[in-house]
């Protein structure tokens, strides 16, 4: 027990020494540190105080030499703005003097002006008072003309307008003639060339077929069973079809009559069928109708398009292909006018080829531009305006409208397009055999052509010549000169214009000869 206190207490005095030992140590250690740092402090400090100083007397030197660059460009600048302003001032007193020079130029014109002014009204003044003197003495003078003349200034007036208006209409005439000659030699030429080789080129044959209106029956006893009981067989047959059905002593033949030309093929098909089946009865006779009339509305389309397709033209509307084929049953004047559309189509192309044009345009025109004639009896109007509001309804561009609207028309307001369609359309219509009329018709025409061109003053005879295509005038040479001749032709033209409906066009032509007769003795 002794032992162990005894080694307990060794150990407690060992501890208690070491930590007086480390005690002094680190006291030791700690003054080291202190006096070393305080030496590092006081050189760190005396170094900072230095490079303040140098840092200081570097921003002064640079504060200096800012100050001095500043100073410097101010004194640039305002020796810049002390120039500018003194080239100012001087272009300023410069302007003072201009404008004192002007002050004194405008001055001086004011003077002037107002010396001209009072000039200008002395001379008004003046001019008045001789003014009234020469009214005074012209009234006078009238008074002593009007005094020895024996007339009044008015009819003096009238006879002096009067005798410019024949002056003047003597000078028109003239002018008109010498135009009408100088264009006439440089047209006629190019266009005769044109339509000549456009007519040798297309060669139809003489269109002869009409609308048949009359059915042939195998014999006289058919047309009682045509008639029917009471005659209800015909009654059927005029509902159905829309025609009248004349029956009278033609032998062995009926007549259909309907202003509808297609109607009048129903009719006609729908009858020679009933007559080869044999059973004619209402019933039997409804059904052979709706069934014709179904082949003709197909005959119509299929004729349309392939009309359309011979001629070149595509791209057409179907209603404007029906109404296409729907004129393979009209007729003018016996012509028909289907084949008168294609002819015309041919026509326009080649002119349109001559000239360089579009032929595809001109064969459109042409080949549409008699369709209104397939509904003129169902629309009222002229056909080429229906036609050219159907063309126009079914997507037609406005080119080819205007030509078909205007292919009847004289031609001043016509486009090109339109005369070459109007060209084509009379030599269609005009050429040998094309069309037929009624010799009632036709003489009544010649009889009206011949009596308007008598009707003018100076009209010694008149011939119409040609079919009435052509009007030969000869005229007094003692009444009508040859300016007057012209006037007269014109005069004569726009009245047969006016006045009478014909196919195609009249040519008249105004005839003044002189002729000198005496007798050897």
């Amino acid at each position: 027990m002794s032992n162990i206190s005894f080694i307990i207490l060794v150990v407690l005095l060992a501890a208690a020494a070491g930590i007086a030992v480390g005690y002094c140590v680190r006291k030791s250690i700690s003054g080291r540190m202190v006096e070393s740092s305080e030496k590092l402090a006081s050189r760190i400090t005396a170094e900072a105080k230095k490079e303040a100083e140098n840092i200081k007397k570097e921003a002064i030197l640079q504060a200096k030499d800012n100050l001095l660059k500043a100073k410097n460009e101010f004194e640039k600048e305002t020796r810049d703005r002390r120039l500018e302003l003194e080239k100012l001032e001087e272009r300023i007193h410069q302007k003072e003097i201009n404008l004192d020079k002007r002050t004194d130029m405008l001055a001086q014109r004011e003077d002037a002006i107002e010396k001209k002014e009072k000039a200008v009204v002395d001379q008004e003044t003046l001019l008045r008072e001789k003014h009234d003197s020469v009214n005074r003495i012209i009234a006078e003078q009238r008074a002593q003309l009007e005094k020895i003349a024996g007339i009044s200034s008015e009819e003096a007036k009238e006879s002096l307008v009067q005798l410019m208006a024949d002056d003047a209409r003597h000078e028109a005439g003239g002018i008109i003639r010498r135009i009408e000659e100088e264009t006439k030699r440089e047209a006629e030429k190019k266009s005769r060339e044109i339509l000549a080789y456009a007519v040798q080129r297309y060669a139809s044959d003489f269109v002869a077929e009409n609308t048949v209106s009359v059915v042939n029956l195998p014999s006289d006893e058919m047309k009682g069973r045509i008639i029917g009981r009471e005659g209800r067989n015909i009654r059927a047959i005029e509902a159905a079809t829309g025609t009248d059905l004349i029956i009278d002593d033609t032998p062995e033949a009926v007549v259909i009559s309907s202003f509808d030309p297609v109607r009048r093929e129903v009719a006609k098909r729908a009858l020679e069928n009933l007559i080869h089946d044999g059973r004619i009865h209402p019933g039997r006779i409804e059904e052979i109708v709706k069934k014709v009339q179904a082949e003709v509305d197909k005959l119509i389309s299929e004729t349309g398009e392939r009309v359309s397709f011979d001629a070149g033209v595509y791209d057409v509307h179907p209603e404007l292909l029906a109404l296409l084929g729907r004129l393979r049953f009209r007729t003018s004047f016996s012509q028909n006018v289907l084949e008168h559309s294609m002819e015309v189509a041919n026509l326009a192309g080649m002119m349109a080829a001559e000239l360089k044009m579009n032929v595809k345009d001109a064969k459109r025109a042409g080949l549409l531009h008699d369709i209104g004639k397939a509904v003129d009896h169902e629309v009222e109007g002229a056909h080429a305006a229906i036609g050219a509001e159907y063309a126009r309804k079914f997507g037609e561009s406005e080119r080819i409208v205007q030509a078909i609207a205007q292919h009847h028309d004289d031609g001043h307001n016509n486009t090109v397009l339109g005369v070459i369609i109007q060209a084509a359309d009379t030599l269609s219509a005009a050429r040998p055999g094309a069309r037929r009329e009624m010799l009632a018709t036709y003489v009544k025409r010649l009889t009206e052509l011949e009596g308007i061109a008598n009707s003018f003053s100076g009209v010694d005879k008149c011939y119409a010549i040609q079919a009435g295509r052509e009007i030969r005038i000869l005229v007094e040479n003692e009444k009508v000169s040859d300016t007057d001749a012209v006037m007269l032709c014109r005069d004569i033209v726009k009245k047969v214009e006016s006045e009478l409906t014909y196919p195609g066009q009249i040519k008249v032509t105004v005839i003044r000869e002189m002729r000198v007769s005496d007798f050897a003795k």
